[in-house]
């Protein structure tokens, strides 16, 4: 295989045999050999080779009974081996800056403390926000953006605590915040306009781990003229498009989400 000054030479056989890996991964479930050469676009004839070796080295394994092949015990060792070496906040810290600028809002990142969300990073954007929101402040279930990802897809129990600690026992229930969750479960995004505080505006993503679990959130919070919530928007796209991506890097099947298409 040829390559350019610039791109490091590869073995052409290993990629086109990798195909027949991503596309199991991508299913997400065991596949027939036709089915999973044409997910692979090639000819079963040309797959059944590379599944063999595969099989010996126990990245794939057939099933005995219905002879589909899926993940083997290898491919499953190496996803948890990658799991544990990555930390879903150092990834989302790296992408702060850029994400700031792109957005030209101040951006954060919260996980779920002792008692709810916390925010553990904030980077400032090129507009200031004269807001109380610093490493370790917590964030409203009820009214802020991140705090509704969290109460969107965070366990129904752990909620539940947390939104009594905020005097809001039963919140869950209440049509109107029950329809914003499930249209956050759905888009993916939270929005909040001037309800935190009047003339700031607010949205944030979730981003999932490898076990498909919420890890963190994302927001990016600005003067309400500064940041279009549009779904269509530029900053709204760059938001989701970080959520994403950071899922996939933490082994999150995004595929099979409604929520995040």
């Amino acid at each position: 295989m040829r390559s350019s000054k610039n791109t490091p030479r590869g073995i052409q056989s290993v990629e086109v045999g990798g195909q027949l890996l991503k596309a199991l991964a991508h299913t997400g479930c065991s596949m027939a050999l036709k089915d999973l050469a044409r997910a692979a676009d090639m000819t079963p004839a040309k797959a059944h080779p590379y599944l063999v070796s595969f099989g010996k080295l126990g990245l794939i394994e057939q099933d005995p009974v219905s002879g589909q092949y899926g993940l083997g015990p290898l491919a499953m060792q190496l996803g948890l081996i990658s799991l544990q070496q990555v930390d879903p906040v150092r990834l989302a810290i790296d992408e702060l800056p850029r994400l700031a600028m792109q957005l030209g809002c101040t951006v954060s990142i919260a996980v779920w403390g002792s008692a709810g969300p916390v925010i553990v990073r904030v980077e400032e954007g090129p507009t200031p926000v004269h807001v109380a929101m610093r490493h370790g402040s917590p964030a409203s279930l009820r009214h802020t953006g991140t705090g509704k990802v969290f109460a969107a897809f965070h366990t129904r129990p752990e909620v539940e605590q947390a939104l009594a600690r905020e005097n809001a026992v039963g919140a869950l229930d209440e049509p109107d915040f029950a329809a914003e969750l499930a249209d956050i479960r759905t888009t993916g995004i939270a929005r909040v306009q001037d309800e935190w505080m009047p003339g700031i505006s607010a949205m944030a993503v979730p981003v999932f781990d490898g076990f498909d679990r919420l890890a963190l959130a994302i927001a990016a919070i600005s003067p309400s003229q500064m940041l279009d919530l549009r779904t269509s928007s530029p900053q709204t796209q760059a938001l989701r498009s970080l959520s994403i991506q950071l899922s996939r890097r933490l082994g999150a099947s995004i595929e099979s989400r409604g929520s995040l298409p």
